[in-house]
């Protein structure tokens, strides 16, 4: 879950992002499902350009809409993009056209595709670019296709 972190002439306070320049927003993502990735209480930066202009990749971090209650967000990685097979229990699912397959990095306690199913990219409101608070853990959270780790 992601909430609000900063309050300034541009927030809108019905939603939990803050507008600070342009597209690019300031969240604090609360809950466990994506550690030790991104620990609860944490602060992300975020840019909400890539959502629109459908730039999201395998291995990005988003925040979301979140498939079973729209008041809230949800930030997980994607894990599979359209028409890729996934395992869920003992079958095999294909993302659908216009989906993606989202799950957190702490999977034993993570709501996630494996719950929901694939989530439509338009529920995609951003992309995870660096973690900014605690400032002793400042750190990227962009990849690469090399770094990411396939499961």
């Amino acid at each position: 879950m992601c909430t609000l972190v900063a309050h300034n002439k541009f927030c809108n306070t019905e939603f939990t992002e803050c507008k600070l320049i342009l597209l690019l927003y300031i969240l604090q993502c609360t809950g466990p499902s994506m550690e030790p990735t991104i620990y609860s209480n944490d602060v992300l930066l975020t840019e909400h350009i890539s959502p629109r202009f459908q730039r999201i990749k395998k291995g990005d971090i988003i925040i979301a809409k979140s498939p079973c209650n729209p008041r809230m967000h949800i930030c997980k990685r994607v894990t599979a993009m359209p028409g890729d097979e996934v395992c869920v229990g003992f079958s095999t699912q294909v993302v659908p056209r216009g989906h993606v397959w989202l799950e957190g990095d702490n999977r034993s306690n993570s709501a996630d595709s494996r719950t929901y199913g694939p989530v439509p990219q338009g529920l995609i409101h951003g992309r995870a670019l660096c973690r900014v608070w605690p400032p002793k853990d400042i750190k990227m959270l962009t990849h690469s296709e090399r770094q990411m780790k396939i499961r």
